[in-house]
């Protein structure tokens, strides 16, 4: 995510950090190679001109503080505007105190996953809000779409509001969905409607008598991140007519440039509120402004990883895995199994590493090592084991490691390699993962 943006900015911050004298010459270096990093990025012209004006201004303005060194300032300053840039506080959706049924209602244009991102903010909502959603699709025009719609529903355990899309209009839809919310007191109803240009007036006013019939609360535009500068041009046309209230940044995992996420707040004055970071349903993540700007120059983001851990291990597996390993109870291949696969539904080794501070500094070829065929391997040997050789690996002589080796394809020296690994996660009970992770939180 943002890899040629990451790469470009935290390279060029690298060489002023550690200056003990900041001068205009390499003050002016550095910024003009923060600009030629934001214009590869595809960032739009107007946020590159107010967001070098402003790093500029504070630099040369900055006071004497001891505790950093002149270039260290600097990049404090740098990441400072970046997160201004970004939108500050994240205000993604709070219904608090929003008398039921809450109405969410999203629009875009075509193709830019819309009808997903309706499915994983419905999973988001249920799972993390604990909310009883209902979801209805408007797109009577897209082969298929409400269907669509209605499986991702049951794949992520919400509510579909089924309609007959030869029979009724999209706003009959969509009011007789409001109607059914509020009879049987669902707490939000999210509205996909079909996807338009801002130029189809007849496609736009359908959409505006929607807005008008159901009042949203959040009136959402979704955005394909891939799109650049593109995106938020668009999204400004959108909230020439419709008013919209955010946005949700799709396919943000294969934006290697950023130029949407840095353009769209300060061209529609909108905050971004998801993104969409995978195609699984649960890989909608809220933005957070300052711990994206944290990742993109390179210094991570583990509070993001520590949600991660929180969200995939359920609360009495965690805590049977603390007491195991607080206890000195031993830690076999069975328990090392599960956390492969709470890992590889984290988004894998790689999505990990990128957000951790320092992984881009990495020369490229340690970088292209993490990668998730290490977990495929393991798993792969551990599945060709017995059930008491996961318990009691001690018992694993040479014909058994050939046995298991040949089982999973691999050699005899991966067995031994992943006998070792299981020795070294083991010493891990001298301090517990209670431990390791109040330490983590403690260090953010």
């Amino acid at each position: 995510m943002f890899d040629h943006l990451t790469d470009r900015l935290s390279r060029t911050l690298r060489n002023i950090s550690g200056r003990g004298r900041l001068t205009e010459a390499n003050i002016k270096d550095t910024v003009r190679e923060i600009r030629m990093a934001l214009l590869e990025a595809d960032v739009a012209l107007p946020v590159i001109r107010d967001f070098i004006s402003r790093v500029k201004e504070n630099a040369l303005g900055q006071a004497v503080n001891k505790r950093f060194t002149p270039g260290q300032g600097f990049v404090k300053i740098v990441r400072a505007e970046l997160v201004k840039a970004l939108g500050e506080a994240n205000n993604a959706l709070n219904l608090v105190g929003v008398p039921p049924p809450a109405v969410v209602m999203l629009a875009g244009l075509p193709g830019v996953g819309k009808t997903t991102s309706v499915g994983k903010l419905g999973n988001y909502l249920r799972e993390q809000q604990k909310k009883q959603v209902l979801v209805v699709s408007a797109d009577v025009y897209r082969p298929a779409a409400i269907k669509q719609l209605e499986t991702l529903a049951h794949k992520v355990g919400v509510d579909f509001f089924s309609s007959d899309d030869i029979a009724q209009t999209p706003l009959d839809i969509v009011h007789l969905a409001l109607n059914q919310a509020k009879r049987l007191f669902y707490d939000v109803l999210l509205v996909d409607t079909a996807g338009c240009l801002p130029v189809d007036e007849t496609m736009m006013a359908e959409i505006i008598a929607i807005h008008a019939d159901i009042q949203p609360i959040e009136t959402i535009f979704v955005v394909d991140a891939m799109t650049g500068q593109d995106a938020a041009h668009t999204a400004q046309n959108f909230n020439q007519t419709l008013p919209l209230t955010g946005v949700i940044l799709t396919k943000v995992d294969g934006d290697a440039r950023g130029g949407a996420a840095l353009s769209i707040r300060h061209i529609t004055g909108k905050q971004i509120k998801f993104m969409g970071v995978g195609e699984k349903m649960d890989a909608l993540e809220p933005f957070y402004p300052n711990r994206l700007a944290g990742q993109i120059l390179g210094m991570g983001d583990v509070l993001s990883i520590i949600e991660d851990l929180e969200r995939e291990i359920k609360r009495e597996q965690a805590n049977k895995l603390t007491n195991q390993l607080n206890k000195g109870d031993s830690f076999d291949l069975t328990d090392l199994l599960v956390q492969i696969k709470h890992l590889r539904n984290m988004g894998g080794i790689a999505s990990l590493m990128s957000k951790l501070p320092g992984f881009c500094q990495l020369p490229a070829q340690v970088q292209s090592q993490m990668d998730d065929k290490v977990i495929l391997h393991m798993e792969a040997l551990i599945n060709s084991m017995t059930a008491k050789e996961r318990v009691c690996p001690e018992i694993i002589n040479s014909s058994r490691k050939l046995r298991i080796a040949a089982g999973s394809g691999m050699q005899v020296n991966d067995v031994n390699r992943l006998l070792k690994q299981l020795d070294i996660i083991s010493t891990m009970k001298k301090g517990g993962i209670a431990n390791i992770m109040r330490q983590m939180k403690e260090r953010v």
